[in-house]
């Protein structure tokens, strides 16, 4: 059986990558989105177990220190991280994981798993994304201007990752997502046996 493929996008806060990915999903039946794990308070339509797992400062470092993860980050205020058990089951039964990550997060599971495809979502502009924050009423002064500071750091990373998909439409975004999964599943190098002749001794 082919391994299923791992799916890592990632995207600056405001890009709208919640939506896109959600449109992914549901266009692929076979793709299961990896759950994270974080320290940070649910936001408000935000579910435990189906958006993150919510835990606790203490319950995160007591899962470090039991090597439960496969990576981890802290940011300003909070931990995240990707739980092995949401990764190497799955992937090794045919079934295809979508991850969201930070750019930080992204270039450790690449490391860890060199096969994996990842994805950058791209603002139209800056401009674009800077009303976007700053519409979403939710930030203060001082929230929105890391959140400024962080968008042109994890700029730099964008040429490191396979794809960068502009979201100008999110249907659009999402279905050209949907293309480059499809297209990965049909890579020389994922499949199992392309030796359709089979001379006989």
């Amino acid at each position: 059986m082919a391994k299923g493929l791992l799916v890592v996008i990632s995207g600056f806060s405001g890009v709208g990558k919640g939506t896109v990915i959600q449109m992914v999903l549901d266009a692929l039946p076979n793709l299961r989105f990896s759950v994270s794990c974080t320290t940070r308070a649910p936001r408000p339509g935000e579910t435990d177990g189906v958006n993150y797992y919510f835990l606790s400062e203490s319950e995160f470092e007591e899962k470090i220190a039991k090597g439960e993860f496969v990576e981890y980050t802290r940011t300003f205020t909070n931990y995240y991280g990707t739980l092995r058990s949401e990764i190497d089951g799955p992937v090794a039964a045919g079934v295809d994981i979508l991850m969201e990550l930070n750019v930080v997060g992204a270039a450790n599971i690449k490391k860890l798993y060199p096969y994996c495809v990842t994805v950058f979502v791209c603002p139209p502009s800056y401009e674009a994304l800077k009303a976007r924050l700053v519409g979403r009423g939710t930030e203060s002064e001082e929230s929105l201007r890391r959140r400024l500071n962080e968008i042109e750091a994890e700029s730099r990373s964008i040429p490191y990752y396979d794809y960068a998909v502009t979201n100008v439409v999110a249907k659009e975004c999402a279905d050209k997502i949907v293309g480059i999964i499809n297209s990965e599943h049909l890579r020389t190098s994922r499949a199992d046996d392309l030796d359709i002749f089979h001379p006989e001794d």
